[in-house]
């Protein structure tokens, strides 16, 4: 028997739906229904440049060719999320966990059409402020020391995409991306996913803002899993996500839960993620 409301869970940039099929089974040995989703512009929606096609990539390409997702904004993101919470939820509110940039798209979902969400998860995700694109947080003092930015190739305002050259053959460059976002997952498990990963995501989706309202985003439940060991979004980020929450919506706090995890638990920890979550109902 089912229990609970129905559970989607939506990848962070770079992956895909792919990344919660080691939560998947132990969410159905205990009877929650689960259904992981595509955000816009990855996995099946995803479009990949054409240097990365090639068998070997031009560095001015890599640096300067037009993402064809580069058009992708967080409307749209959020009209699709939107579309396929209704299609699953049949009606009913469902929960969504969220990792890293999809909390944007979450936030704008839920400001927009909040009877759709019985709860909103944000696992070591973007949950920015009203009117504060997700981006902001890039720069802000907390995240100095995030070891993505560094990774990234290319000017996104150009190319209209976050790039990562998953087609080098520079081991250390490779290292330094396992590192950032898969630190302490078993190592051939992290170079199996970061061989899954897609180069480009569409910058839009951090750049677009949404504004808060207490009949909104604010009416939501809450929760926000803390990953400490955060390498990519870092967890000092991640608490004034919290802070700026409960400061502007203090009538309906952010509960906090957190785990002791690099970027990515649904593949460090994925037992305990999906414990985790079902205690949230």
């Amino acid at each position: 028997m089912a229990t609970g409301s129905t559970l989607v869970l939506v990848h962070g940039f770079w992956h895909g739906s792919w990344c919660w099929s080691e939560v998947m089974p132990h969410l159905a040995a205990a009877g929650r229904r689960a259904v992981a989703v595509d955000l816009a512009g990855h996995g099946l929606y995803a479009r990949r440049p054409r240097w990365f096609a090639g068998r070997t990539a031009d560095p001015e390409a890599v640096d300067t060719e037009v993402s064809p997702v580069g058009g992708v904004s967080l409307d749209d993101a959020a009209a699709l999320l939107t579309s396929q919470l209704a299609r699953i939820g049949g009606g009913a509110p469902v929960t969504v966990l969220a990792h890293s940039a999809a909390g944007a798209v979450l936030t704008r979902v839920a400001e927009r059409t909040p009877g759709l969400l019985a709860h909103a998860v944000y696992l070591a995700a973007y949950m920015p402020a009203s009117d504060v694109p997700a981006v902001a947080y890039n720069r802000v003092p907390e995240a100095a020391d995030g070891e993505v930015g560094p990774l990234l190739r290319g000017d996104p305002v150009r190319t209209g995409a976050l790039r990562l050259d998953l087609a080098t053959d520079d081991p250390a460059h490779r290292r330094r991306l396992r590192e950032a976002f898969y630190g302490d997952v078993d190592p051939a498990l992290a170079e199996a996913a970061t061989g899954l990963l897609t180069p480009d995501a569409p910058v839009g989706i951090l750049t677009g803002a949404t504004t808060l309202t207490g009949n909104g985003w604010g009416s939501v439940p809450r929760t926000y899993l803390h990953c400490a060991r955060d390498r990519a979004l870092r967890p000092a980020v991640q608490a004034r996500f919290v802070a700026e929450a409960d400061a502007a919506f203090p009538g309906n706090p952010t509960s906090v839960v957190t785990l002791d995890a690099s970027h990515s638990p649904f593949l460090s920890m994925p037992g305990e993620l999906a414990e985790t979550v079902l205690t949230l109902g």
